[in-house]
């Protein structure tokens, strides 16, 4: 194409002066979007600090702002954004991810004071419905807001309530209400002079009985710990006396498997990343969401220094620079406890200690599951990684990483100063070990049963829980909390053990046994599981996002749509990335195998 030459009679014409191009440049270098306020910037800095401010630590400061103004205002997030400097749609992102961040815009209105209402299966067993229907109108304050939640940890206490950050045990309409009207908000701090043998209750029930339990029971203290032994472990191993191979063979003689659900062999796992290049790091998942699950509360209210002994003996081992520890929102007085025996332990450590830093969870069920722990962490949305790289590998921070369950680290110290075999000689019907069954439901006794791994249900029942309450006669059970499948009554004779339940459409994991009676449905157990995992999944795989919420709608219906329930947990199983999606169908299946009339 032949282009016409400029003319020389057209002129060259400025557009804009010098001073107008700076004044362009300098509007646009101007942010975009809304812009903090002095006053909201004030009011972060108040409670963050002046910085510089770190990016993982991004929910522990939404946590401050939630705490101090009951809700994340978006002009305080504006603030924060600022401050940290990322965008405000980051920060967004994070904050509308977690349940217990209530995001509010301009004047809207906040409560003063949020009721929480468990609504897990043992709660639900104990009369939950009942609380969430009629409490608002008992409670008659606009200004107080009712809402169910997901299980909080308390099922042998059920039904339970939380008063923004006080429990409620055995809950009832006047317990709440009182409450309420006298602002019991928060947790009282427990005494710190308490006594705790967990190798004494070998066999027995950890768990005191009764409804007047303590909220806040005394625990083991820093010194009390030390008068009893405490810390001369860790001191030995940093001296020498214990050598590195010789506590991770006590480890893998034990036969001691991660106590969170996955059950891999603690020892093995010490070695794998042992051998990984430093700087390695260590996460600890106290996040214990699993429906019917409460062990690692259990044992954290009562004597934490156990497992942060574990903790040490396990860092100077593997070659740990920095630990983290989640822990999950709910457990509102074992954070409490866990910072004031923190700052005991680094004022007067028995050996040199790795940075330990304490990590506030937010209220998401997929924080359990080890990647979206450490997506946490590190102060993003608790999505799981793909995989591979495993996080022994590739973890935490880009660097490999020990990832390991509270319970599991609370019996390193017992292991090796009595000996692999002190563990691994008890066991029923050719297991090996000591399991911590969380039990709740239709029991006489609810509660945490220290037993041998490879005891039957029955034997749970008759021998650790007191038979069931009267009236009830046993129907059925969850050998392993929501995730974990739901077997009749007639099958009460199965090991409950890592490995044993497959075969039968099950798994054990966290050892979270929910029992209920024939005055129970199991389809209302499934429906009741298959709404938790919807509230609960992540988003990030559509099968896992749809499929729950498509087959919580189809559970709901007299007559079970059983080939598009299966096409879904084919599905769901088949294209989920991580245990959630992997584990949804579940319920759908053991209820359509075992209690098929419910269903038909």
């Amino acid at each position: 194409m032949n282009h016409p030459k400029p003319s020389d009679a057209v002129k060259a014409v400025a557009i804009a002066t010098a001073d107008d191009l700076r004044e362009t440049i300098r509007r646009k270098s101007k942010l975009k979007g809304r812009q903090a306020d002095e006053t909201s910037l004030q009011e972060v800095r108040m409670l963050i600090g002046n910085g510089p401010h770190r990016r993982d630590l991004l929910i522990e400061y939404l946590h401050k702002l939630n705490d101090e103004y009951r809700a994340l205002h978006d002009r305080h997030m504006v603030a924060l954004a600022k401050e940290i400097n990322i965008p405000m749609a980051e920060v967004y992102e994070v904050a509308t991810f977690y349940h217990h961040f209530e995001v509010v815009r301009g004047n809207d209105p906040v409560a003063d004071i949020t009721v929480r209402v468990c609504d897990g299966v043992s709660c639900e067993l104990a009369g939950a419905k009942s609380l969430l229907e009629k409490l608002p109108s008992i409670l008659g304050n606009p200004k107080v807001k009712v809402i169910p939640a997901p299980c909080v940890g308390r099922c042998e206490q059920a039904p339970i309530a939380v008063v923004h950050q006080h429990p409620v045990l055995f809950a009832t309409l006047d317990k709440i209400n009182a409450a309420v009207k006298n602002n019991m908000v928060t947790q009282p701090m427990p005494r710190d002079d308490g006594q705790f043998d967990p190798a004494a209750l070998a066999e027995k029930s950890v768990s005191p009985q009764g409804a007047n339990q303590l909220l806040s029971p005394n625990y083991v203290g820093f010194e009390a710990y030390k008068a009893k032994g405490g810390y001369a472990l860790a001191k030995e191993v940093a001296q020498g006396k214990h050598s590195v191979e010789s506590v991770i063979k006590a480890m893998e003689n034990s036969g001691l498997r991660g106590l969170g659900g996955a059950g891999f062999p603690a020892g093995r796992k010490w070695r794998i990343v042992k051998d990984q290049p430093a700087p390695r790091l260590m996460a600890v998942n106290i996040d214990e969401g699993e429906p019917g699950t409460f062990k690692d509360r259990t044992y954290l209210e009562r004597d934490p220094h156990r497992f942060l002994e574990g903790l040490l003996v396990a860092a100077q081992v593997v070659g740990i620079d920095a630990c983290y520890i989640y822990l999950r929102d709910e457990y509102h007085g074992c954070r409490e406890l866990l910072e004031a025996e923190l700052v005991k332990l680094k004022a007067n450590p028995p050996c040199k200690l790795p940075l330990i830093e304490l990590r506030r969870g937010a209220g998401a069920y997929i924080c359990g599951e080890e990647s979206a722990m450490i997506e946490s962490i590190e102060g993003k949305r608790g999505e799981p990684r793909m995989r591979p790289p495993y996080i022994a590998q590739v973890g935490l921070f880009g660097r490999p990483t020990l990832e390991h369950n509270m319970e599991t680290l609370y019996w390193v110290r017992d292991i090796v100063q009595r000996g692999p075999d002190w563990f691994s000689a008890f066991g029923l019907n050719g297991r090996k070990g000591l399991r911590s069954f969380s039990v709740s439901g239709r029991v006489n006794y609810p509660g945490v049963k220290l037993a041998p791994a490879g005891i039957t249900i029955q034997q749970l029942i008759d021998d650790y829980c007191g038979g069931m309450q009267d009236g009830h006669k046993f129907y059925g059970y969850l050998p392993g909390g929501a995730s974990g499948g739901i077997l009749p009554a007639t099958m009460n004779d199965i090991p409950l053990d890592f490995d044993t339940l497959q075969p039968y459409g099950c798994f054990i994991g966290s050892a979270a046994v929910v029992v209920f009676s024939e005055k129970d449905r199991a389809r209302d157990v499934a429906l009741n599981v298959m709404r938790f995992f919807e509230h609960e999944s992540c988003g990030q795989c559509t099968p896992c996002r749809v499929g729950t919420g498509k087959a919580a709608q189809l559970m709901e219906a007299k007559s079970w749509d059983q080939s598009t329930l299966e096409d879904l947990a084919t599905v769901m199983v088949d294209a989920s990335i991580c245990g959630l999606g992997q584990a949804a169908p579940n319920p759908i299946r053991c209820t359509n195998k075992y209690f098929p009339n419910e269903v038909a």
